[in-house]
């Protein structure tokens, strides 16, 4: 996985560089990824998942469901249905995901959409919150998702189990998205540059 991630980031560098240098009109890239990123096994890649106080029973319900269906499951909290801040559970989720301890992170509360900003903080994260199936298949295929949110207060169980196995089941789709994920890497390059 780590090798399959500088693949891709070597790729984004030159076509940003081509973007950026004019060379590049066709908003359809000639070649895609040479693999893509579908889930392998269970004992080759890990899922990070975590939940706020209100996603708590959903957390403890798809970590089961993941753990029965063969993946590597790090629980990264919260332990109760204690009021928690939910910045801090997603923090370590994406955390997880940023620096290659896990493949793909899972992270609950009561909207998803907290979390999800939350996550797309941290480099390298490409968080979404997802509601339905398809938005669920376009993260994957369109964005190059590697963090789910969801909402516990919006989704139901049964729905975000089937949200999970898309998500998780869906081939990124390279291509013509290939250009675009190569921009949001690059907008989040450009202030992390700017900061430094």
């Amino acid at each position: 996985m780590i090798a399959e991630q500088a693949d891709f980031e070597s790729e984004v560098r030159e076509l940003v560089a081509r973007v950026l240098a004019g060379v590049l009109d066709d908003p359809a890239p000639a070649a895609a990824p040479s693999t893509p990123t579908v889930p392998g096994s269970a004992a080759s890649e890990r899922i990070a998942i975590g939940a706020d106080h209100g996603g708590f029973s959903l957390k403890q319900m798809l970590a089961a469901e993941l753990v029965e269906a063969g993946w590597q499951v790090e629980d990264c909290g919260t332990d109760s249905t204690q009021a928690c801040d939910y910045p801090d559970i997603a923090h370590r989720v994406a955390r997880q995901v940023a620096k290659g301890d896990c493949t793909w992170g899972i992270m609950i509360d009561g909207a998803g959409i907290g979390s999800a900003m939350v996550a797309n903080k941290v480099p390298g994260v490409r968080a979404a919150a997802c509601y339905d199936l398809s938005t669920a298949r376009n993260s994957r295929e369109h964005n190059r998702a590697n963090v789910l949110t969801l909402g516990a207060g919006l989704t139901g169980a049964a729905l975000a189990w089937q949200i999970v196995q898309e998500w998780l089941a869906t081939p990124w789709g390279g291509d013509r998205h290939l250009r675009r994920v190569a921009l949001i890497n690059e907008i989040e390059e450009m202030y992390a540059r700017s900061e430094a």
